[in-house]
């Protein structure tokens, strides 16, 4: 048995041996010297540990993509030595049940972690240096097939004698 008082870590205040919790914090008491190294419960746990929380400010956005869950939980994981937290998310439009691992996955990242999320995944050639594309918003895309019909209307018409 170790002679080092016991201590509350939370206000430092030092009891005798006898002692379990302090009397003004209702803490358990620990010894003086004692390194207290809390080991990881869970893997999840341990993850969570490992994630820098400067990083996990702002919306989410998609900084990569996995072809499979495979390929997309490796990009999670350089992502995760950094500190930046991430989630996969199914990208949009495939057709394949999702307790199947087949299909595209996105790599998300809180906002505040995304230009570091882009140098890691620069540094281990995940992705290229050019900025992804914005998507084509809805409304535009439905005007130009509008006028797109408009002018297949108008060649019908005009060569079916509308005109005379």
């Amino acid at each position: 048995m170790t002679s080092e008082p016991l201590v509350c870590p939370s206000c430092a205040e030092t009891y005798p041996l006898d002692a379990r919790f302090c009397a003004n914090c209702r803490m358990p008491l620990v010894y003086a010297g004692a390194r207290v190294a809390e080991a990881p419960v869970t893997e999840a746990h341990e993850r969570a540990r490992k994630i820098k929380k400067q990083y996990v400010e702002g919306e989410l956005v998609r900084v990569a993509g996995g072809r499979n869950q495979a390929e997309a939980e490796f990009i999670q994981g350089l992502l995760l030595e950094e500190g930046v937290p991430s989630i996969l998310r199914r990208s949009a439009g495939f057709d394949v049940p999702d307790f199947l691992a087949a299909g595209p996955r996105d790599v998300m990242v809180p906002e505040s972690g995304a230009g570091t999320a882009r140098e890691v995944l620069l540094q281990a050639e995940m992705v290229s240096d050019v900025p992804p594309r914005a998507p084509t918003p809805p409304l535009r895309v439905f005007a130009a097939l509008l006028a797109g019909l408009a002018v297949v209307a108008a060649i019908v018409w005009a060569g079916s004698g509308g005109l005379g």
